[in-house]
């Protein structure tokens, strides 16, 4: 197999040059940028439709519980489902999943103010002293609304600034706080649930098995790094 080649000024003949591959910022580097946009679009379709049952009175009798908990289990299946992205890439090699990582999350926080507005503005009308008296007396209140605050820093950083900001150390340190998080959303759901617990415990199933195996990298990786350090 002949190697192309090409004459230079001096008379003598040089290789080509390969062409270069292609940048982060090229057509091959955005090839998948519809995809955070699609997740968001497609992440909303549930608020329209439960926003539809409500305009036309099919949430049932108990329209506000049933709006409730349907806002709150999106906000959990989000705010896990953000949490595999990361476990994902690192099982199968995949890309994508980090890619939708961030709307993931951010689409949980939204659920989950939506969950909260609903409760405190058309559930409790906006009476504060009934809402912090609901939250320090009962404790399924109280696991959720702390796991809400957890998640607005996380939010608030999400941008590549504040990741420049914080630099990409104390950025991860910061976002491991969105397993406190989970861990919460799904004790809120356990602790809400009064008879059959069969769907909180599958989610407490699912964030312990992203945990074991966020845990399980971990110590590979570092056993990894020092086979390969230096003696």
């Amino acid at each position: 197999m002949k190697t192309a080649s090409r004459a230079d000024p001096s008379g003598t003949t040089a290789p080509a040059r390969l062409p270069s591959p292609p940048r982060a910022g090229g057509p091959a580097g955005r090839k998948q940028a519809w995809l955070p946009p699609a997740i968001v679009t497609g992440g909303l379709v549930p608020l329209v439709v439960l926003g539809l049952r409500a305009a036309t009175g099919a949430l049932g009798p108990n329209a506000i519980a049933e709006a409730l908990n349907q806002l709150g289990l999106l906000a959990l299946v989000l705010l896990v489902a953000s949490l595999a992205a990361t476990p994902l890439k690192l099982v199968s090699g995949w890309t994508f999943p980090l890619r939708i990582r961030k709307a993931l999350g951010l689409l949980a926080f939204f659920y989950a103010c939506a969950h909260f507005l609903t409760y405190a503005v058309v559930d409790q009308g906006l009476d504060v002293p009934a809402i912090v008296e609901d939250i320090t007396e009962r404790p399924f209140i109280l696991a959720g609304f702390v796991a809400l605050l957890l998640l607005i820093p996380l939010a608030a950083t999400s941008t590549a600034r504040m990741l420049k900001r914080l630099g990409a150390a104390r950025w991860k340190r910061l976002h491991r706080l969105a397993y406190v998080a989970a861990v919460l959303g799904v004790a809120h759901f356990f602790l809400r649930v009064k008879k059959d617990a069969t769907e909180p415990m599958i989610y407490a199933a699912l964030l312990a098995l992203l945990l074991a195996a966020r845990i399980a990298f971990a110590v590979l990786r570092r056993r990894a790094d020092r086979r390969a350090a230096p003696r």
